[in-house]
C-alpha cells in the first residue's frame, strides 16, 4: 500500500516573495515545507489539479515549480505515480538556492558542520593550487575583497559580499575548471554560514587576519602556508561558531 496523499501546504503569495516569479515562490514555499519537514521523504503530494486550486495558482505555474524541485532531487514526478517526495540522500544541498531556503530557518547544527567540512576538504588545496598559479589579476580581485571586508564588516551584507567574492577569487586562481565548478556552491556556503554566525551574534573575534594571512601567503607563492592558513581560517570559524566535529568512530 502506498502512503496516503498529503495536501500541499498552503500559502499566499505576496510582497514577502519579493521579485520571485509565481513559480519560483511557490517552489520555495513548497522546498522549505520539505526542509522542514511538513512534508516527509515518501510522501505523496495531491494532484496538480488539486494542489493548484488549493493555492489558487495556474496548473502551469504549480507544475513549473514541481519541476523546479525535481532538479534539485526533492520531488519524483511519474505519471500515474503522482508526485513524491525524494530521501533527503538524492537532494542537490549545494544548490544555492537551497541552501537560501535551509537559512531561512533555523539550519541542524551537523549540517552546518557538514558544510565545513566540505570546505576543510576543497578551499585549504585550492588556496594552495592558488599560490602557485594566481595571476597579478587574481589577486588583485582577492585584495580588493580584503579592502571591503575591512571597510564594510562582515556584519553587513556588502561585507559578507566581500567575503564570498575573496573566496571565489581563491577558487577562480586555481585555475582547475572542476574546482571552478565549485564556486557558486562554496560562496553560497561562505555566505550562508557568516550570515547565520552574525545572526545568532556568535562573532566573538576579528576574523579579518585570518583572511589577511591566506592572501599573503598565496601573494608570497607559499604554497604550505596558503593551505595552512585556509585550515586555521576554518578551524577557528567552526569554533566561533561553537561547532565540534564528529567524534572519531570507537570499534
Amino acid at each position: 500500500m502506498g502512503r496516503e496523499r498529503k495536501e500541499v501546504t498552503g500559502c499566499r503569495f505576496a510582497a514577502e516573495d519579493g521579485a520571485l516569479r509565481i513559480h519560483q515562490a511557490i517552489a520555495r514555499r513548497l522546498g522549505t515545507a520539505i526542509l522542514t519537514g511538513v512534508h516527509k521523504p515518501g510522501d505523496l503530494f495531491e494532484g496538480e489539479i488539486e494542489a493548484s486550486e488549493r493555492l489558487r495558482v495556474s496548473r502551469t505555474a504549480y507544475r513549473e515549480a514541481v519541476r523546479i524541485l525535481v532538479a534539485k532531487g526533492m520531488l519524483e514526478s511519474r505519471p500515474k505515480a503522482g508526485t513524491r517526495v525524494l530521501p533527503r540522500a538524492r537532494w542537490n544541498v549545494l544548490d544555492p538556492e537551497m541552501l537560501a531556503w535551509m537559512f531561512a530557518g533555523e539550519p541542524e547544527r551537523d549540517f552546518i558542520r557538514d558544510l565545513f567540512e566540505l570546505r576543510g576538504v576543497i578551499e585549504p588545496a585550492a588556496a594552495e593550487f592558488a599560490a602557485r598559479r594566481r595571476t597579478d589579476e587574481q589577486l588583485a580581485v582577492m585584495t580588493q575583497a580584503l579592502e571591503e571586508m575591512e571597510e564594510k564588516g562582515l556584519s553587513t551584507p556588502e561585507g559578507r559580499a566581500a567575503d564570498q567574492r575573496f573566496h571565489h577569487a581563491i577558487l577562480v586562481a586555481t585555475h582547475n575548471d572542476a574546482l571552478v565548478a565549485l564556486a557558486s556552491s562554496v560562496g553560497a556556503a561562505v555566505g550562508w554560514t557568516t550570515t547565520f554566525k552574525h545572526r545568532q551574534n556568535l562573532c566573538p573575534r576579528d576574523p579579518l587576519p585570518d583572511h589577511k594571512a591566506v592572501h599573503q601567503a598565496i601573494a608570497s607563492r607559499d604554497t604550505a602556508a596558503a593551505r595552512n592558513g585556509m585550515m586555521e581560517l576554518l578551524r577557528l570559524a567552526m569554533a566561533d561558531m561553537d561547532i565540534a566535529p564528529p567524534e572519531p568512530c570507537r570499534n
